[in-house]
């Protein structure tokens, strides 16, 4: 049974906040060229991942709960909730390593760039505390050659914010080296989209 015909009576129940997240809000919005074999849900605890036959959920959980970003969508069933175009994006590159990295993500970025609107960005840049992901999103938005309406309010964001190099794929034992772009991603990983 998908995820979306019974979470919002799971976490009503459990009294929790939750959304879907990564692969499986991307589907929703269009972007995700293969059939997801696992949902992904972001919750405000700590779950244990399930799975059982057809049934495979993998629960994260965040530092900062959004407070804005989640979309409210109907299924057969009611209503339940995913993350916005966004918040999606931020969310991939946020936990890149734990979804088989940049590459595995760059044509669902792609698919999801599409849904970005001005309003979606700005609502994130108004609570989001990852200052790294939202240089890594430009940067990967200006290599994707989004419009630059939706890509000025995050380059004014992190204008007014003190800023440093940051790996575009982080390693536990690597550190940023010299960067020569505005946003001070060290390239450390070739990209290859699947598009």
């Amino acid at each position: 049974m998908p995820v979306q015909l019974f979470s919002s009576k799971l976490f009503q129940y459990l009294k929790r906040d939750y959304y879907l997240c990564f692969y499986s809000a991307a589907k929703f919005h269009g972007a995700g060229q293969q059939q997801v074999q696992r949902d992904y849900v972001m919750t405000d605890k700590a779950f244990s991942n399930i799975k059982k036959s057809s049934l495979d959920i993998h629960f994260f959980t965040t530092s900062k709960w959004p407070s804005k970003n989640i979309v409210e969508k109907k299924s057969d069933a009611g209503i339940f909730k995913i993350s916005s175009p966004a918040l999606t994006a931020v969310d991939l590159i946020h936990h890149q390593n734990k979804l088989g990295g940049i590459n595995r993500m760059l044509a669902i970025l792609e698919e999801l760039s599409e849904e970005l609107t001005k309003n979606d960005i700005e609502e994130l840049l108004s609570w989001y505390p990852h200052k790294c992901t939202l240089q890594r999103f430009v940067f990967l938005l200006e290599e994707l050659e989004v419009e630059e309406i939706l890509l000025k309010p995050i380059m004014q964001h992190l204008k007014k914010a003190k800023y440093f190099p940051v790996l575009l794929s982080p390693k536990s034992k690597q550190k940023a080296g010299a960067v020569d772009n505005e946003w001070k991603v060290d390239i450390n990983v070739k990209l290859e989209s699947d598009l």
